[in-house]
């Protein structure tokens, strides 16, 4: 790992469009709200969602009283922003999720699906999600194994030369990673997160299966599947709640952001800025028509 990690940038992308939109997905979007539902505490403080996008699974979160989505596109969150904007729960907020702009022991609940694959250095990133998570919060993870039954065919028929039982994340393309289960639970712990019992998703993630099998009937033999991933774990995705550290502080109510250059609690917005009373660094971040702008400070000649 680096010390400065990649970003994969969704910026100006039509993610929703090529991905989910008419896309032949409803099987894994119904199957993976399946599983968060039996993870997430259905009730809430505060949540933050890692990787929002477009919100997707944005309405799954009616029993909080805050809700952050989270990303690094800004033009992915102004979609999530034109879905939900009219709703005062929800922050849409964009940054670098190696620099969480949040003071710490903020979060109740923290939410992230099919968006660690992109992660460079997982374990930074599991440091930043325990310091702003509350003790004892839940925090519900969706990864791509690289244990799952296809790979472990494919392998053993000589058609993949990585193989799927070594521990080390294996990257397929640049910053798209898939992690061996192991792995991924032992770096949760490092970071001082107690992993729950793991959900194994999308068993049926397959053009033959879509072709030749109702939706309804793959959601329903999926969802019965998914209590099998603490001992098979055959799909290609797992979910996982992890309890977070037990110790560390609990934000006030009156404090939410946090400077990302260095973690100084920030105060109200004037003139549409978000400015650090830090000396040493006295930074500044845009607020622009309802988006918090975490990614780059204001210059410092404006």
């Amino acid at each position: 790992m680096t010390d400065t990690p990649g970003i994969c940038d969704y910026e100006g992308s039509d993610y929703c469009n090529r991905f989910w939109d008419q896309q032949g997905r409803e099987y894994e979007d119904q199957v993976e709200r399946i599983a968060l539902r039996r993870l997430l505490p259905p009730n809430g403080d505060t949540l933050i969602d890692i990787g929002a996008g477009f919100g997707r699974l944005a309405n799954e979160y009616a029993g909080y009283k805050r809700v952050v989505l989270f990303d690094y596109s800004r033009s992915l969150l102004r979609e999530a922003q034109a879905r939900f904007g009219d709703d005062p729960r929800f922050f849409f907020v964009a940054g670098n999720w190696y620099q969480m702009p949040f003071v710490p022991g903020r979060f109740d609940a923290l939410v992230q699906v099919r968006t660690i694959h992109h992660a460079a250095d997982v374990p930074a990133l599991f440091a930043e999600l325990a310091r702003i998570a509350r003790p004892s919060g839940s925090y519900v993870l969706e990864f791509a194994s690289k244990r799952h039954l296809k790979a472990v065919i494919r392998y053993w028929l000589g058609r993949q030369k990585w193989s799927p039982f070594s521990r080390e994340p294996v990257e397929f393309v640049e910053l798209n990673f898939n992690f061996h289960p192991q792995w991924m639970e032992r770096n949760l712990s490092v970071a001082g997160f107690k992993p729950g019992r793991p959900l194994t998703v999308s068993h049926f993630r397959n053009p033959l299966f879509k072709r030749t099998m109702p939706t309804r009937l793959m959601v329903r033999l999926d969802s019965w599947l998914q209590n099998t991933g603490h001992r098979f774990k055959l799909g290609p995705s797992i979910f996982v709640a992890s309890q977070a550290p037990a110790d560390g502080p609990t934000a006030s109510s009156d404090t939410f952001f946090a400077c990302p250059a260095c973690r100084t609690s920030l105060g109200e917005i004037v003139d549409d800025q978000l400015s650090c009373s830090n000396d040493t660094c006295r930074k500044s971040w845009p607020y622009q028509d309802g988006l918090y702008d975490f990614k780059d400070p204001v210059p410092e000649n404006h």
